[in-house]
């Protein structure tokens, strides 16, 4: 293993239901499905999802996990804590959250800053669900992280004001633009509100546009399966797929320039 260091993707928004989780579980497993390593954690330590979308029943959580760092610092693995994930030829791991909210307040972020670098040693990728905070710990996940996915739906004025604060955010604490991936999602939904005109707000288009399924979305949770696997040819599946292939084959997508459109109404009223 020794030289080896995985790539760290972290999908994040400023909004809440926007399927952060759902778009995370995705990603691991389209990733999985072309033969790659990979490391899903829940670090959404109070109220995560992604064990209950999967139907997985772990034993033994990043509590767990922290306790043994505490208690061994200089044996403990984190690869022992995981809890393996399987659907025909896919199979991935995961880091669960903790079961107890007592052990959720109780986690501390530079433990869980050197069980993510552990896994980056280990997998060739490592995908981070996050809560829609800038929190300490989220902060430190971003620093480790090759791209942030920052997932973004058009729906109500509040929403968008959160992301544009979020968006403004980032750029303030420094990351490079290359290293911020939009994700547009749900972007058919029925709103009054134009696609363009939000990107005319953020100074910048969505980089992928994922389409609004609710049906295919409530199959993947009801079921257990990710939608990549067992919905692979609806197109909210494709789309997905492409963000990963962009990913994985950067040369098939061309980034997207800033927008030079100056909006609407919309636009106007956050000007």
């Amino acid at each position: 293993m020794e030289g080896r260091k995985g790539t760290i993707f972290t999908v994040f928004s400023t909004a809440y239901a926007v399927g952060k989780t759902l778009i995370a579980i995705n990603m691991a497993a389209e990733l999985a499905h072309e033969g790659l390593k990979v490391c899903l954690v829940d670090l959404d330590l109070q109220f995560g999802d992604i064990c209950y979308y999967l139907k997985l029943a772990p034993k033994l959580t990043i509590a767990d996990a922290q306790k043994d760092m505490k208690e061994h610092p200089k044996d403990a693995a984190a690869a022992e804590f995981l809890t393996p994930y399987k659907k025909g030829k896919v199979q991935f791991d995961v880091l669960a959250n903790p079961k107890l909210m007592e052990e959720a307040y109780n986690m501390e972020t530079p433990i869980i800053r050197a069980l993510v670098q552990q896994l980056q040693l280990e997998y060739d990728y490592v995908i981070v669900d996050t809560t829609s905070t800038f929190s300490a710990l989220n902060l430190a996940m971003m620093d480790l992280s090759t791209i942030i996915n920052f997932v973004c739906i058009v729906d109500f004025i509040p929403t968008i004001k959160n992301m544009k604060r979020g968006s403004d955010t980032l750029k303030e604490l420094g990351y490079d633009d290359s290293k911020i991936r939009y994700i547009l999602n749900r972007s058919n939904a029925k709103t009054r509100i134009d696609v363009e005109d939000v990107e005319s707000i953020l100074g910048k288009h969505f980089d992928y546009v994922l389409p609004n399924d609710f049906q295919t979305a409530q199959n993947s949770i009801r079921t257990g399966s990710p939608f990549v696997i067992d919905a692979c040819h609806t197109p909210l599946a494709k789309e997905l797929a492409g963000v990963v292939d962009g990913y994985i084959s950067p040369g098939k997508v061309e980034k997207q320039e800033k927008s030079d459109n100056q909006g609407g109404w919309l636009s106007r009223l956050f000007s």
